[in-house]
């Protein structure tokens, strides 16, 4: 009885012993083999990482948009970046042949794509017109207008995926000047979770100018602040303006994606994409206060000195020099978002260390003779350029101090200096006669210290000598400098 006994425990503890060992190997299996991008599995299809919480939501994603022809491209710059290092690997991989999870198995709670809805609209309006025919003609504009109708159909099939989607909508910033009665808001962010993965998908649209405009990403008082970590998001802190990117497909651990044919371009215009647009509200109200000129010269003006500014953001952009509108042409934008008729002239800002040796040569070569050139690199550089229709261009060169910045101004009879006194300040784009334009960020700030307090009032009667609040005398330039200096043609 003794004996049996002893062999039934040690039958009971082998089997035990087995059954744990099995349990240890398929816990390796499912779960640790995840965390650690290892598979114990040799049987075909079985991929390190492609498991993971994270390729699985992506790869979910883009089966979804990919079979609603949803027009969507990555823009998440630690991917983006990563790509661009391995672009050769990656260029040169075809779907199925990868055999280890290597860009959207990186830790991390989101993973951000763009949609270009004006693309997605346009094609479901085509789609619903073959369908409709001439209903869909007295449709159209209905449609077109009320943009929002055309997401809920693919929103409700992520859902049944098994997604968890909120969407962020609002009204078009454009119409803020507009009494609406619609009510018609766009939409400018979803995000759809799965499991503890989220998608970020930054809805991109069409501005003038051929440029991509996105949102705020402003939480309404329903919404839940615990769906996803918000702070974490890199887009929709404010609303940004990205150069429209040319895309090209590549497969990407596995799966065909879109991303920009650039992938650095657009990761470096990210942390300096911020916009800010005209006061549309304010300006119609500056206009019903003051009424605008709508005279043939004041008309003629405004069109020359669009051309003006035009021509003279092609050349900057082509040498890559950073600029942004500046003295009465900023003024213009933020009191009126127009250009102020009676102003004469087109202003541009340029910070001394991105002055280029050949802009000169550049503005002569697309027409615009030199003026005048007053200043050297080193202190007070001014430049004139002469457009059409007797217009003038002015670029101020802005230099930096500990507390402040500043540009310089000379009187060309006597040889007096002049420095104007800027708070410091950054730039954002905005948009600005059909163009994308760099501001000021602070931009009440840097009117103010060039207007004053009474910046809303106008004044066609402007001393640039005296008239401006932070201007200051700043020494004479010596004669033997004249000839460098001061120069007039």
């Amino acid at each position: 009885m003794s004996r049996i006994n002893k062999n039934v425990v040690l039958a009971l503890l082998t089997l035990t012993s087995s059954a744990f060992l099995l349990f240890q190997l398929y816990y390796y299996k499912h779960y640790l083999s995840t965390r650690n991008g290892a598979g114990l599995s040799k049987s075909k299809g079985s991929r390190i990482g492609f498991d993971s919480t994270q390729w699985r939501a992506v790869k979910k994603f883009i089966m979804l948009t990919s079979n609603q022809n949803v027009p969507v491209f990555l823009i998440d710059p630690l991917i983006l970046e990563l790509i661009n290092k391995n672009f050769e690997q990656v260029k040169n991989t075809s779907q199925g042949s990868i055999s280890q999870c290597t860009f959207f198995c990186v830790p991390r709670d989101f993973t951000a794509f763009a949609l270009q809805y004006h693309l997605w609209k346009n094609e479901v309006y085509q789609e619903r017109k073959g369908k409709k025919g001439i209903l869909q003609l007295i449709m159209k504009q209905m449609m077109l207008e009320n943009e929002p109708c055309l997401t809920e159909g693919w929103f409700r099939i992520a859902e049944n995926m098994g997604f968890q989607c909120l969407k962020i909508e609002s009204k078009d910033p454009r119409l803020d000047g507009i009494d609406s009665l619609s009510g018609t808001e766009i939409p400018l962010h979803y995000i759809c979770k799965l499991a503890a993965h989220a998608i970020h998908l930054v809805v991109f649209h069409e501005r003038s100018g051929n440029y991509l405009w996105h949102g705020h990403l402003r939480l309404k008082e329903h919404i839940d602040r615990k769906f996803v970590p918000f702070r974490k998001l890199q887009f929709g802190r404010y609303p940004g303006a990205f150069d429209r990117p040319e895309l090209q497909q590549v497969t990407v651990d596995g799966l065909e994606v879109l991303i920009p044919k650039d992938p650095m371009h657009f990761v470096e215009e990210v942390p300096h994409s911020r916009f800010i647009e005209c006061r549309y509200k304010e300006a119609r109200a500056f206009f019903q206060q003051y009424l605008d000129d709508n005279t043939v010269e004041a008309m003629a003006f405004r069109k020359s000195a669009k051309e003006l500014l035009q021509l003279a953001a092609k050349t900057l952009n082509k040498l890559g020099v950073p600029f942004w509108l500046s003295s009465g042409t900023c003024l213009g934008w933020y009191r009126q978002c127009n250009i102020i008729p009676y102003s004469k002239d087109v202003d541009l800002g340029i910070f001394i260390q991105d002055y280029k040796s050949d802009i000169i040569l550049a503005f002569q070569d697309a027409g615009l003779p030199l003026k005048h050139k007053f200043g050297k690199v080193e202190d007070s550089l001014e430049l004139s350029f002469q457009g059409k229709d007797d217009v003038k261009l002015d670029i101020f060169f802005f230099y930096e101090e500990t507390d402040h910045m500043w540009n310089g101004g000379t009187q060309a009879k006597t040889g007096k200096k002049f420095k104007y006194l800027f708070p410091k300040f950054t730039l954002c784009w905005t948009e600005f006669v059909d163009m994308k334009v760099h501001v000021p960020c602070e931009t009440l700030e840097y009117i103010e210290a060039n207007y004053g307090k009474t910046w809303k009032i106008p004044v066609k009667t402007w001393d640039w000598k005296r008239s401006p609040p932070n201007v200051q005398p700043n020494g004479i330039w010596p004669i033997s400098e004249w000839d460098e200096v001061i120069q007039l043609y």
